[in-house]
């Protein structure tokens, strides 16, 4: 869930009795928290629970069907670069409009955090993870048919605008680059 802004012991718990009883296979990069999740998680074969991972590696990797994530851009457009459909669990600043850009605008992920709790403490029910987690990743299900064909065509977009010279990432940059010069050169 992000390297800066993490969970709350209580929102963690009901994380991971959520991802435990749903009775799909999870990775979990604890950072600070593995060794609390590790316990959290012990004894079930269907979680790993490590504290760093290399993301990239992860979202390319085939066997991976979703990615629960805080929506912070970098991961918001990894997971774009891979196809990959998002459950977003926005924790603090630009995550919000990130989630709100997966979900709603380019619908290639599902919202798991629904709202604030009192104290700005943020509770998610175990039950309410468990379900959305387990009709997020029916493959067989017409929802999840429909995210992986988007987030299939988004990885096309994503990629086309990143990936090829004169794609809208490399003109962005040579205009942004332009105006820092030309702003200089008087």
């Amino acid at each position: 869930m992000g390297s800066t802004y993490s969970l709350s012991s209580a929102q963690t718990d009901e994380m991971a009795a959520g991802l435990i009883s749903n009775g799909v296979r999870f990775l979990w990069v604890g950072h600070e928290n593995s060794f609390r999740l590790k316990e959290a998680c012990s004894g079930h074969e269907l979680g790993l629970v490590v504290p760093w991972c290399d993301q990239m590696r992860v979202l390319r990797h085939s066997s991976v069907g979703g990615f629960l994530t805080h929506s912070g851009l970098s991961s918001t457009f990894e997971a774009g670069f891979f196809g990959v459909p998002m459950l977003t669990f926005p924790l603090a600043g630009d995550q919000f409009p990130n989630s709100k850009l997966v979900v709603e605008d380019w619908k290639v992920g599902w919202r798991l955090r629904k709202k604030l709790g009192v104290g700005n403490e943020l509770i998610t029910s175990r039950e309410a993870i468990a379900k959305t987690v387990h009709k997020f990743m029916d493959i067989n299900g017409s929802e999840r048919r429909e995210l992986s064909e988007r987030s299939k065509r988004f990885q096309e977009i994503v990629k086309g605008a990143t990936s090829s010279k004169g794609g809208s990432s490399d003109a962005n940059l040579d205009a942004f680059i332009k105006d820092i010069t030309q702003g200089h050169a008087h």
